[in-house]
């Protein structure tokens, strides 16, 4: 039999659980809030279920939790993602939370120039609610200046670790449902997408003559679409050279010195190798030199994303170009659409779903639009026969008699 308790101003609800006596806080001062709640106590009780009882988490202990769980869940590039979205939101309340690196945290933080932003100032998670979160998000566009997309980031990183808190963490929200969940998105303006020109092609590859493997490196992000860490990936055994017309590349998940990855969607997939790309490939395999990468760094290790950008960036700025491995890739869809194939093929030799290829490239597709809209001319009726049938004399019309009644 469960009971009330009052201290000061707030009630306590008294009951024993498995033959010991507990008293935990209902955290109200109604008398009627706490009956409710005491009732919802007993009838738990009764059903032999978990007490229904909001939690009392601090914050800082259920990220940490949440940051070790992700560890083990998510990419090893994303930790520091989502780690960096829970800094600025909560401020570094934990362990996990701490900036060891200033330098390296530096370059994370969005928008640096435009000073510092408010944190969520709470001491447990179940104090956060959807006004809670819309403040937060409002004051970073207003005071931190970011962009509705970043802000969309903190919004869904902030709904996912409490969906987390709820199912896995132990925690149980005022209510029973995340606080947060009808916070609505912001609405992120389209962006339009950049991509090579035939011509432009041409002259991105012509700048890089003088260092064969960035063009090679190039010339596999343009002719083939792969993503950035697929070809910082790539080994000489991802290379079937007899395979199809030309050869073909296996985008595929590997384990090297202990580390593992896999691709962004997690499957494998082949992609063709054209006659072009063949070209600038076998002029690199003379020159190449034996290791475990395909594409190795100067001192024989695998690329750094972030390095590999850099020289990138530093070798296109000499010749007065900005392009970048995304623009590449988007050149490679790009074309595709406008050859004509199909969006499930661009779709699958990108490793992207339909949805998004529709989204980026099917504008570019005009020749089958246009085809699309005509119809078979075996029936139809020519404008000719349709002139000389509205010339004819139209049909005779039968008068009609008005009829008086005067009675």
């Amino acid at each position: 039999m469960a009971s009330l308790k009052k201290r000061g101003r707030a009630y306590y609800a008294q009951y024993y659980d498995n033959g010991k006596q507990k008293r935990v806080n209902l955290h109200t001062e109604s008398l009627q809030v706490a009956k409710e709640k005491l009732r919802q106590i007993e009838s738990a009780q009764f059903r032999e279920e978990e007490i229904p009882l909001t939690t009392k988490t601090p914050i800082g202990d259920i990220l940490e939790k949440y940051i070790k769980y992700k560890s083990g869940h998510s990419r090893d590039k994303n930790i520091p993602k989502i780690n960096t979205y829970l800094r600025g939101a909560f401020g570094p309340v934990c362990e996990a939370l701490q900036v060891r690196n200033q330098a390296i945290a530096q370059k994370a933080v969005k928008r640096p120039s435009a000073g510092s932003a408010s944190i969520i100032s709470i001491s447990h998670i179940e104090h956060l609610s959807a006004e809670v979160l819309s403040t937060f998000l409002s004051e970073l566009i207003k005071d931190k200046r970011v962009s509705p997309r970043t802000a969309n980031h903190y919004r869904q990183s902030i709904v996912t670790l409490c969906n987390w808190a709820q199912r896995e963490g132990g925690v149980r929200f005022p209510g029973g449902k995340n606080p947060v969940a009808d916070v609505k998105c912001y609405k992120v303006p389209k962006s339009m997408i950049t991509f090579l020109k035939l011509k432009d092609i041409r002259t991105q590859l012509d700048v890089l003559a003088n260092d064969t493997q960035l063009q090679t490196m190039v010339a596999v992000f343009i002719y083939a679409g792969l993503r950035r860490e697929e070809a910082l990936w790539l080994t000489p055994d991802d290379f079937e050279w007899s395979m199809g017309n030309h050869g073909v590349i296996m985008v595929r998940g590997k384990t090297i010195d202990g580390k593992t990855w896999m691709p962004k969607t997690g499957e494998d997939r082949p992609v063709p190798i054209s006659k072009t790309l063949r070209e600038y490939l076998d002029s690199y395999r003379e020159i190449r030199k034996p290791g475990t990468w395909f594409f190795c760094a100067p001192r024989g290790k695998q690329w750094d994303p972030d390095n590999f950008s850099e020289l990138l960036r530093e070798s296109n700025s000499k010749h007065g170009l900005s392009w970048s491995c995304l623009d590449y890739r988007h050149t490679f869809g790009s074309q595709l659409a406008m050859k004509g194939e199909s969006l499930y093929k661009v779709s699958s030799l990108m490793g992207n779903s339909p949805e998004i290829c529709r989204k980026h490239y099917a504008a570019l597709m005009p020749e089958s639009l246009m085809e699309s809209v005509e119809f078979p001319t075996d029936e139809m009726p020519s404008p000719t026969s349709a002139v000389s049938q509205s010339s004819a004399e139209p049909p005779r019309r039968g008068f009609l008699k008005l009829v008086v009644n005067n009675s």
